[in-house]
């Protein structure tokens, strides 16, 4: 099948993936946009998780002032090289994630930092709605997880749909870019500021 530019560039907008791997994608999918972003997920992730073992201890610190000063956001982003840390790539993402956090306001990174209690909250709640609406007891279990999926897209960072690009998850945005440069990429913390909110 001929892949065209304009293929090419429709899958780019979509996953935010490099030129060259949307071209290897929808030559590898025939031309399916579909399994054309299953597969770059696929690649993304299996890129991430090679590097996931990766000291990351570079990187950079990005700000965002929203709305004249009444919102201000820090994030911290790691790589492992000095030399990734000052691309344009890395530091655009970087600043994308502060913006992100402010406009959305995420409580975790990730789903790991959920303190066990607050998981044990929700789940509890998720029963007692079951109970109520008298579902079967025995499918209980596989509605709360999709219910806790939901509630990690609402708190957790990386779940969390990227604004800027809401087909892809933040995740998926850091896995792309650990894809183009090889080196793991890791948000290790951020704190959001809102003038008059403790």
């Amino acid at each position: 099948m001929n892949i065209t530019s304009e293929m090419v560039k429709e899958l780019r907008v979509k996953t935010g993936a490099g030129m060259m791997d949307c071209k290897e994608a929808l030559a590898a999918a025939s031309g399916d946009f579909e399994k054309a972003i299953d597969y770059l997920r696929k690649k993304g992730m299996s890129a991430a998780t090679k590097r996931s073992s990766k000291a990351a201890k570079d990187g950079a610190v990005a700000s965002y002032i929203h709305m004249g000063g009444k919102i201000g956001v820090l994030v911290e982003v790691n790589c492992e090289t000095d030399f990734v840390a000052k691309t344009e790539d890395f530091l655009t993402m970087t600043r994308d994630i502060a913006m992100h956090v402010a406009a959305s306001n995420p409580v975790y990174v990730r789903a790991d930092e959920i303190p066990p209690e607050a998981l044990e909250r929700e789940k509890s709640i998720y029963r007692e709605q079951l109970a109520a609406e008298k579902k079967p007891e025995k499918i209980w279990d596989k509605i709360i997880e999709g219910k806790l999926k939901k509630y990690y897209e609402d708190v957790c960072l990386v779940d969390q749909k990227f604004i800027k690009n809401t087909d892809i998850t933040v995740g998926t945005l850091i896995s792309n870019l650990i894809a183009k440069t090889g080196e793991n990429i890791v948000i290790r913390r951020f704190a959001r500021f809102q003038l008059g909110v403790d």
